[in-house]
């Protein structure tokens, strides 16, 4: 079972860095001083609410709290364990969100893995959206609009998104690509 972050270190860190008082903080977001008291020493992990209120007074964003000390260096490494896999119901593909949450309205990258045969449709994606397909193994057979294309290993598709679209696996065997989304603005 997955424990959920301790952000009590992170927001007492970014508490004293500030010279704020546990009274100051609790004014500040409306939370208790002794609910802060506990969360600061892990005791309780917070709601989303309260990490969203923590976030707001603290001028710092919900995924700097939860990723804590790991934020505070240029590097940072994430378990697999801890990125998220959507799985289609038909076992046809399944997506690995490889990018981070905060990107989400901007870039989003994935691997995807399909089935023989499987298949991803999309429908059209926000207007400019560009998608960037690399297969890694196998072949895909790439529409987007009217038109159709062969994508082999070690090529790289580029497509407008932001129109009907589909990504089927060519070959017998599970095909592995990378896929990079950027919204258009």
């Amino acid at each position: 079972m997955l424990t959920p972050p301790a952000v009590g270190k992170t927001i007492n860190r970014l508490r004293k860095e500030k010279q704020l008082t546990l009274d100051q903080l609790a004014s500040l977001c409306g939370v208790s001083k002794s609910m802060l008291s506990q969360i600061e020493r892990n005791e309780t992990n917070p709601t989303l609410a309260i990490v969203w209120r923590l976030a707001e007074a603290l001028d710092q964003t919900i995924d700097d709290l939860i990723r804590g000390e790991e934020g505070s260096g240029s590097l940072s490494i994430v378990a697999g364990s801890s990125v998220p896999v959507l799985h289609d119901p038909d076992g046809q593909y399944s997506l690995t969100i490889l990018s981070p949450a905060d990107l989400v309205n901007d870039i989003e990258w994935y691997e995807l893995r399909l089935a023989p045969s499987g298949t991803l449709v999309s429908d059209p994606h926000a207007p400019r959206t560009m998608e960037h397909l690399t297969v890694l193994e196998g072949e895909i057979s790439l529409t987007t609009g009217e038109e159709t294309g062969l994508v082999k290993t070690g090529e790289t598709a580029r497509y407008r998104a932001d129109r009907p679209h589909a990504i089927k696996n060519a070959s017998d065997k599970e095909t592995r690509a990378l896929l990079v989304m950027m919204i258009g603005k």
